[in-house]
């Protein structure tokens, strides 16, 4: 079945065999105006922006086009770019500028032809923690526990938990999780898995 922007949602994989396993680089991107987490082979960092509501459009256009550029030289070249998808209950606040921006990160990395995994808030939280409701706090108190990554915020810690079910559904999770945990993985929109070619 497909679904929205052509991606399919469909189990994980099986756990690896044993033998040799595939070198993936995948990168987590939590996307946010305020503070961008970012989770690759070399870690987590964030990238933290300020704005007012009475910006002109130039200063949003520059500051979204300054988020997109640092969170696309951060990335470099991926072999999966997982990326939390928009959250659907969000009011109030920047939401075009958010949607917007959004949107500059996804067309940056499919203009490099890096496969792009959209994942669910819900399913980030539930791959973390197991329920899908947690709060963020419990999402990075969960990273920290089973990564044991020393991780000073939250936006890093959810960059984190999709770049490990990026991992985790290419058959090479970063750590064993509860199957309740990983089921999770079968709510995310990921692409063609013949599109991912380990480097």
């Amino acid at each position: 079945m497909t679904t929205l922007f052509g991606l399919t949602p469909e189990a994980p994989a099986a756990p690896a065999a044993a033998g040799p396993r595939p070198s993936y680089r995948v990168a987590g991107l939590d996307i946010s105006l305020t503070g961008t987490g970012i989770a690759t082979l070399g870690g987590t960092i964030r990238v933290p922006t300020t704005g007012r509501r009475r910006d002109t459009i130039l200063q949003r256009r520059t500051r979204m086009r300054h988020i997109r550029d640092t969170v696309l030289t951060e990335v470099g070249t991926v072999d999966l770019a997982c990326v939390e998808g928009p959250s659907h209950h969000s009011v109030g606040g920047s939401v075009w500028d958010r949607g917007g921006l959004w949107w500059l990160i996804i067309d940056g990395l499919c203009a490099r032809s890096i496969p792009v995994a959209v994942i669910p808030p819900m399913s980030r939280a539930k791959y973390a923690t197991g329920k899908g409701g947690s709060r963020k706090a419990a999402v990075l108190a969960a990273a920290q526990h089973r990564y044991g990554a020393i991780l000073p915020t939250d936006d890093e810690a959810d960059a984190l938990i999709l770049r490990a079910m990026g991992l985790d559904w290419l058959g090479v999770p970063l750590a064993e999780v509860p199957e309740g945990h990983r089921a999770a993985l079968a709510g995310c929109q990921w692409p063609d898995r013949e599109a991912v070619t380990a480097r």
